[in-house]
């Protein structure tokens, strides 16, 4: 088996047409489709809900479930809230800088930009909790092929003892130089 591309990715949301709305004002997303049932088509248990999708461009779908019957959202406590979120691409640290301006403008507390050498990016939260990071990309050839000749030693090194490998520390000590 080989995947195509991911299809959809599917978060829960507190309110469908609050969450859509947020996303085509803030992230200039496009509202693509909406679904509605009052059973789950896979499980045939009764649960309504509205599903809806936004185009995340260049064939990337976001969507989300409102679930009026379920208790209220929350999030895993073990777990911290930078860890579990979704990064959106966009073109340019131009673009990415007046994302910020923007969401910032609107009373949306970003973080960053926060330099990765290999990109640059900004952290926010949605109006369902979810934390989002807009990344540009600024890494060179040779740098992604650093990182590619190390990977499977660092997972390796962390596997057998759960410390931070040192082989890509360039990539947020600064020390970092392009020959």
């Amino acid at each position: 088996m080989l995947i195509q591309k991911i299809h959809h990715v599917a978060y829960r949301c507190k309110d469908a047409k609050e969450t859509v709305e947020w996303y085509v004002k803030h992230l200039d997303m496009k509202f693509v489709l909406a679904i509605a049932e009052n059973e789950v088509p896979s499980t045939k248990q009764p649960d309504p809900y509205m599903h809806v999708f936004l185009d995340a461009g260049q064939g990337n779908i976001l969507a989300f479930f409102e679930l009026p019957n379920s208790p209220e959202m929350g999030r895993d406590t073990n777990t911290p809230a930078w860890v579990q979120h979704l990064a959106l691409q966009v073109d340019s640290m131009d673009t990415l800088l007046a994302t910020k301006a923007r969401l910032e403008a609107a009373g949306i507390k970003v973080i960053g930009p926060t330099n990765h050498t290999i990109f640059h990016s900004i952290y926010f939260f949605d109006p369902n909790g979810h934390r989002l990071e807009l990344a540009c990309n600024t890494g060179t050839p040779k740098m992604m092929q650093l990182l590619d000749e190390v990977k499977w030693d660092m997972l390796n090194e962390w596997a057998a003892t759960r410390k931070a490998p040192q082989h890509a520390r360039w990539m947020h000590d600064g020390s970092y130089q392009e020959d």
